[in-house]
């Protein structure tokens, strides 16, 4: 990609590599959703279920019956919230984090398996773009 391409680019070839990561991904048979959902939970910690529903992007009554589905699993399990006990918290257990482990590294497997056939150059380009990629992530999570 060129200093100056649009941002139409990037997206075209981040679009191509998530599908990638996602079809490399198959620990645990999660669907897109959970998967989505348990790495916040994973990363981020517990949330409340509205909290949970509203970062993802999805219904209360859709994430109160995907949390179900993963409760039933052992991959998440609701506890009290102590600062409000009306409140419900959803959390990571060390089943689904472990999960969590076994697909990242299915995917780091499978990314560098791709990038070993690349030349050197463009795995230093990638290597390099790597710094300036998180930042905007990060820029991204600060705006939130």
């Amino acid at each position: 990609m060129q200093p100056n391409a649009s941002g139409i680019e990037l997206v075209v070839v981040l679009e191509h590599l998530v599908t990638l990561i996602r079809q490399v991904s198959t620990a645990g048979g999660l669907s897109t959703a959970a998967s989505s959902a348990l790495s916040r939970l994973g990363r981020d910690g517990p949330h409340r279920l509205t909290e949970l529903a509203h970062a993802q992007g999805v219904s209360q009554p859709g994430m109160t019956q995907l949390v179900t589905r993963m409760e039933r699993e052992g991959l998440v399990r609701r506890t009290a919230n102590s600062d409000d006990r009306r409140a419900v918290l959803v959390e990571a257990t060390d089943a689904g984090l472990d999960l969590l482990r076994r697909r990242r590294a299915e995917r780091a497997d499978a990314l560098q398996h791709l990038l070993d056939c690349l030349d050197p150059q463009d795995q230093a380009a990638i290597a390099a773009a790597l710094p300036a990629l998180a930042r905007l992530v990060e820029a991204a999570r600060a705006s939130d």
